[in-house]
């Protein structure tokens, strides 16, 4: 079955050359320039693959395994590096989910799944956060979603887009219900580390021997552009077919992107640039919940991690049709519709970026464009 577009990407696709002068909606933390790594970058790098590992960089694998805190419980044979987090969640679930088995997704979540899903003619099984439950994620009702036969259970963790957090304690329950069928459990980490409420969770790459964490170094860091990420997981077999599918993928990785990724990565140097970002995004996240507080017209979720939550637009005003009058002039601001996420009364707001995105202008114009909507628009 062919791939079709998603909402998401279709509206970013329509909205590309709309030039605003605002965003209120980054979704990662501020990116560092190429400036910042050349002293540690070797003239005389070679530009073709990097000449060690068809599965990534040895260093870099290494440092993936420490950020995850899983040294001691995996190696880095059990990581590939991909270009990006989406990469390696493609990786696993064409390789794993045959026509007519079962997934189970949350919804609203990160829509990759769904997509890749419907391609290959899989059974689509979704389990609904709510939000007057704070956007958690019901494990009754995930528990009731899981079958036998059921093939694979996909999350995020941190909810992409919500920002809910599960605890150790929930990711043990999940990891107890993919267990009782023998269900692969996919867990995507990209905004692990940015967690504001409560402790990172653990990975689910070593709490169960069919658990598979994707993650990369887009989000928390702000690298987006070099497309680096990774699958960990502890079964030989499924690492294999995944290298195998990269190899008629992407082939080889991108050297600089995994050079420019293992210097980020290294131990001083990524907490440094954490912290950073954990600094600059409290702020941040500070800011747009005192602003969506004093908003009449607006209420959320305040999220408890990540960079991005849902907030809900008044009764009758649909999110596709607002996101599209606010790009316009005058306000000429950016933001994601909840359409995205099947959600049509919901705005994504985003508190990445850092000090650099002038989030208040973008917020003074959302609060001008939710004053200035026409009634029969």
């Amino acid at each position: 079955m062919k791939v079709k577009i998603h909402t998401l990407f279709q509206y970013l696709l329509e909205t590309t050359e709309a030039a605003p002068e605002a965003i209120v909606g980054f979704s990662l933390s501020g990116s560092p320039k190429l400036g910042d790594y050349l002293d540690d970058l070797d003239p005389n790098q070679s530009l073709d693959w990097n000449g060690r590992d068809f599965r990534g960089l040895p260093d870099l694998r290494e440092h993936v395994l420490a950020q995850a805190r899983l040294t001691d419980i995996c190696t880095p044979a059990d990581v590939l590096i991909t270009a990006g987090a989406a990469e390696a969640n493609y990786l696993a679930i064409i390789q794993l989910l045959q026509p007519g088995e079962r997934i189970v997704i949350e919804t609203p979540g990160w829509p990759q799944a769904e997509v890749l899903a419907k391609a290959k003619g899989a059974e689509i099984v979704k389990v609904a956060r709510s939000e007057a439950e704070g956007w958690r994620l019901p494990l009754d009702q995930l528990a009731a979603a899981v079958t036998p036969g059921t093939r694979m259970i996909f999350l995020t963790n941190p909810n992409n887009p919500t920002g809910d957090l599960m605890s150790a304690a929930d990711l043990a329950e999940v990891v107890a219900i993919a267990d009782r069928v023998g269900a692969w459990l996919l867990v995507d980490e990209v905004y692990a580390g940015l967690e504001w409420r409560g402790p990172r969770a653990p990975s689910v790459a070593g709490l169960y021997a069919r658990g598979i964490t994707t993650g990369s170094v887009s989000k928390a860091l702000g690298l987006q552009g070099l497309r680096t990420g990774w699958l960990i997981c502890r079964d030989a077999t499924l690492m294999r077919d995944a290298l195998v599918l990269r190899e008629n993928s992407s082939e080889i990785m991108n050297i600089m992107g995994e050079v420019i990724a293992e210097i980020a990565m290294r131990p001083a140097r990524y907490q440094a640039a954490l912290q950073r970002a954990r600094t600059e995004g409290a702020a941040n996240l500070a800011q747009m919940t005192a602003w969506v507080t004093a908003e009449p017209n607006l209420s959320w979720v305040e999220p408890k991690a990540g960079l991005i939550g849902l907030a809900r637009l008044p009764d009758g005003v649909d999110s596709d049709a607002f996101a599209r009058f606010l790009l316009a002039a005058p306000y000429r601001t950016f933001l994601l519709p909840g359409s995205a996420y099947d959600l049509p009364q919901h705005i994504r707001l985003g508190v990445g970026g850092g000090a650099a995105v002038r989030l208040q202008d973008g917020l003074d114009r959302l609060s001008q464009a939710l004053h200035d909507w026409p009634v029969d628009y």
